[in-house]
């Protein structure tokens, strides 16, 4: 009966124009960020089309290949470096671990939808990462900001309220890092048993043989891109799939731009000194942090234009069919954040939260009920495979989440007055 009535008591409070937000400022704030991106989108397939032509496949393919080397690691630096203290470490070590979470649970919820669906062999895995991968990092920055600048806001004060978010946010965003340059640049390898042609062939690879893209563009014939999860039988699927989760290359890992810019961000901001003179506006460093954030600005409507071009086909070129497509975005915008709230209620009970805290339980539901990550849409354009089905999938997504979006951020604000 408390639950009920507290539950009775937090929605009037967010119905409420007086007492919080209300539904309709909710209903802007969830759809300001889709708006944007779909306008990026478009943008980016009005390059792309033959009348302008400033955006063909391979320019797309190139500016991928910039944001993975460049943008993002300069993303990362400057919001991670800028947000992270020993301190804050020691007490936000939940948000790195609910991302851990998320893409765990949700990649096993993709693997079972996989399975049932049962897509075409060679897109398996690319349904298994769809479902399970969230974008963490730029819808909900958005989100945030336009939430915390009502000063009507159910967070309080509207400056805490944006800086606290956004530090949480970019907390996590070092760790959606690693899993998109460790496991999902992995299961999105293109499979050897796949025949190539058209796009793949004008790369000079060989027919039936596997793409293992760097983002530096160069490939490893030692690379471990043989394909997962096609061989016949359940049990030698479940081990291929735990083998393609365990079996990464160390030395690829730490290696790779977003990872070494996120170990660099942590050591920055671990020591005093060292933060004040980097990102302090009268710092004897600052002018480099001040580029690199310049830089990393870029890296957002980059990858929109990118994934925008990718539709010139229509979204109606992918091969995944219907069925498949139906499953990834069903199962990602209305069944992976239900799995959220349970992982909330959990955490929230065994009392691994700050006490207290709404914006922290806001930014953990709300990394749960995000669309599919725009960088696991940037890595196919960067390995050449499946290019059209994510950005199919990503704009069905985006489309649809103008709805879904708006009913669990209402609910995920209930949620966090509880």
């Amino acid at each position: 009966m408390d639950i009920f009535q507290s539950y009775v008591g937090s929605l009037a409070e967010v119905a409420s124009p007086v007492g919080g937000e209300s539904v309709a400022a909710l209903l802007r704030f969830s759809m300001l960020p889709i708006a944007k991106v779909l306008i990026m989108c478009f943008l980016g397939f009005l390059m792309a089309t033959s009348y302008i032509d400033i955006l063909p496949a391979q320019a797309r393919k190139e500016l991928s290949k910039l944001v993975f080397s460049l943008f993002l690691p300069c993303l990362i630096v400057t919001q991670l470096g800028k947000a992270v203290t020993v301190e804050k470490v020691l007490m936000w070590w939940f948000i790195p671990v609910n991302v851990l979470l998320g893409s765990i649970v949700g990649c096993t919820i993709g693997y079972i939808v996989a399975l049932l669906v049962k897509p075409l062999p060679e897109f398996f895995n690319f349904t298994v990462v769809m479902i399970g991968i969230g974008n963490i990092g730029n819808i909900p920055l958005v989100l945030i900001g336009a939430i915390c600048h009502d000063p009507n806001n159910p967070f309080g004060d509207v400056d805490k309220c944006n800086s606290d978010g956004v530090a949480y946010i970019s907390f996590g965003q070092w760790v959606g890092a690693v899993v998109v340059y460790t496991y999902v640049y992995k299961m999105l390898a293109p499979p050897a048993s796949l025949k190539y042609t058209g796009e793949a062939d004008k790369t000079g690879v060989l027919k039936g043989e596997s793409l293992p893209y760097h983002a530096n563009g160069v490939t490893n014939g030692n690379d471990l891109t043989a394909p997962l999860l096609l061989t016949s039988g359940k049990q030698n699927q479940v081990l291929e799939y735990v083998k393609a989760c365990v079996e990464f290359k160390i030395g690829e890992i730490v290696t790779q731009p977003p990872v070494i810019a996120s170990v660099l961000a942590l050591v920055i901001g671990g020591i005093p000194y060292l933060k004040r003179e980097v990102f302090e506006e009268h710092g004897f460093l600052f002018f480099l942090s001040d580029s690199l954030n310049m830089m990393g600005g870029a890296m957002i409507p980059c990858i929109m234009l990118a994934l925008g071009g990718n539709l010139i086909g229509g979204a109606g070129s992918s091969q995944l069919g219907m069925k498949t497509t139906v499953a990834i975005v069903f199962t990602r915008l209305i069944i992976v954040p239900i799995e959220g709230l349970v992982i909330l209620y959990l955490s929230d009970k065994f009392g691994f939260l700050p006490p207290n805290d709404k914006m922290f339980r806001f930014v953990i539901l709300l990394q749960h009920t995000m669309p599919t990550s725009i960088l696991a849409g940037a890595v196919t354009n960067l390995l050449g495979f499946a290019e059209k089905e994510a950005s199919a999938i990503l704009f069905y997504e985006h489309i649809i989440s103008t709805i879904t979006l708006t009913g669990w951020l209402i609910l995920t604000t209930i949620f966090t007055l509880l």
